[in-house]
Formats: structure tokens, sequence, C-alpha cells
């Protein structure tokens, strides 16, 4: 592999895959070496270019910790995050949607009894979600576990606050034997994504807003059962057509209604006004 030029050096690369003894490692690394290739012939990459991507990168990297991971947020905003999940989750026609995992869950969050508040002492509207796992029949999923996060009031997840201790405004429920599920939280509400990184200016370069829109995280899980990552979004939010990760789907959207003090669905007395919402999930079966 003597004098290789800008026409020959793409096929000596693809060459020294040829002993490779993983057929999906070769197939993955000879694709990406193709367009890889045919990308910086296609720019005519300078040096300079390349270095300052090397250094985007590097950034990238160093930006991650146990809280924080900016190649996942690098990932959602150039929609390769929902071009993979698309791709991994075929589920049939009348199966909720999925959508982008983002980048703050954390697993441990506490297993809860239907109606509890898992945003007790958070600043925002009260808001006591409902729902029910079903299946693609309609038939209820008794047990399924419902693992959900969001931010508070003010638009920011318990990770990015650094003098909290404890998990805020995420909790794991179980389906009844009707395939309910309920409890209290703060309505969501629309938030930029952290830009303090390398993806911040990366957006801005685009003429990118950083924004998403209010939402709750859900994964359900249940025996039988694919599971679901997905989002529940505020119906009537300003950032639906425009979200920084493009993981809004128009089945995914729901009211927010707000409620006059009295007494909620679940029985709860409240003595100011508060906010109701409700979706339903269907699970698709797992035929592996």
């Amino acid at each position: 592999m003597r004098n290789l030029s800008e026409s020959t050096l793409t096929d000596a690369v693809l060459a020294t895959l040829l002993t490779s003894h993983d057929a999906r490692f070769k197939q993955i690394a000879e694709s990406l070496v193709r367009h890889l290739h045919d990308f910086v012939r296609d720019v005519e990459l300078t040096e300079d270019e390349w270095f300052k991507a090397i250094q985007f990168l590097t950034a990238t990297g160093q930006k991650c910790d146990d809280k924080r991971q900016e190649f996942i947020l690098l990932s959602d905003t150039l929609g390769v995050s929902m071009l993979v999940d698309a791709i991994n989750h075929r589920f049939p026609e009348g199966a909720t949607e999925t959508t982008v995992f983002g980048p703050f869950y954390q697993s441990g969050a506490p297993e809860l009894v239907n109606g509890a508040n898992i945003a007790t002492g958070v600043v925002g509207e009260p808001t006591l979600f409902t729902g029910r796992v079903l299946d693609h029949r309609g038939e209820p999923v008794a047990g399924a576990t419902i693992d959900v996060w969001a931010v508070d009031g003010e638009g920011w997840y318990d990770v990015q606050l650094a003098h909290l201790d404890e998990m805020q405004v995420r909790g794991r429920f179980r389906s009844d034997a009707a395939g309910r599920f309920w409890f209290w939280t703060v309505k969501p509400v629309s938030y930029p994504i952290p830009t303090d990184g390398p993806v911040g200016p990366m957006l801005h370069a685009m003429g990118r807003h950083p924004y998403r829109p209010a939402h709750i995280h859900f994964m359900l899980s249940a025996a039988g059962f694919r599971s679901v990552t997905t989002h529940v979004f505020v119906a009537g939010d300003k950032y639906l057509d425009s979200d920084a990760v493009f993981g809004v789907k128009n089945s995914l959207i729901t009211e927010f209604v707000t409620k006059a003090a009295g007494t909620a669905k679940d029985g709860t007395v409240m003595a100011t006004p508060y906010v109701e919402a409700h979706y339903d999930f269907r699970l698709a079966q797992d035929h592996s």
C-alpha cells in the first residue's frame, strides 16, 4: 500500500477489512469508511477544518460525565437518535410510537404507589397525570412497569441542579388490574437543551434554537410485550413544530387541562387550580 492517492486511498482502507471475522462489524465499518471518504471529497475538507472537527469531538467527550452525555445530545440534535429509533422500533399500527431516550434518564427511580406525588416541594403547576396501559386490542395490561421522568416547572431536570442530592420528578409505577396508573407531578414546560457544551455553538452556527417542547418521559415494559420509550407532549406548545431533537409525533400529544380548585379524578381535594392530563399507551406484543 504505497503511493496512494485520493482516488485509490478508499479502496486501500476497505481492503484492510477483508480479514475481519465479525461480519456485522465489517459491514458497518465498510459503509462508514465509504461515506466518510465521500464526505471529505464532496466538501474538499481543509486540514484546518478537519482539525477543528477533531477538537469538536474531543470537547464533546470531555463534556460527558455520569450526569451529562454530550454525545447523546449531539446525536439527538443531528436527528441521528430519531433515525436509529425509527429503524429499531417498527411497531404495528396502533401501538404507541417511540421517541428519543434523551440524555437525562437515571436508573433507580423510587417505586411508588399509584397516586404518589413525584414533585413534592417542586415549583410548578400541580398536575394529575392518569393513563392506561393496553395491548393492541385495547385490553388492559396489568402489572406493567411505568418509568417516569420530567423537568420541574422551571425547565430543569434534577441532575442539572448541583444543590440536589436526591431525585425529583422521577418515579416508577405499576399498572393495576384494569391497566390504570396515575401520579401527581408539575406541568412540564418547554426548555432549552444544554448549550454550554460543543452542541450549543453548533446549533448557533446552524441558525437553530435549542428548545424542546414541554413533555413527560415514559418508559414502559411488561412481560410478553415490546418495551416502549417515549414522551407525552403538551398540546399547544409553541415548539412542537421545531423541536431541537426532532422528537415530536402527533400521536404523542395530549391536552393538559387547567381545572378550578376542587376534587380531582383520584379524589384528591385541591384548594387551588391544578392541571389534569390523560394518555393511553398501547403495547405491541413481543413475538421474539
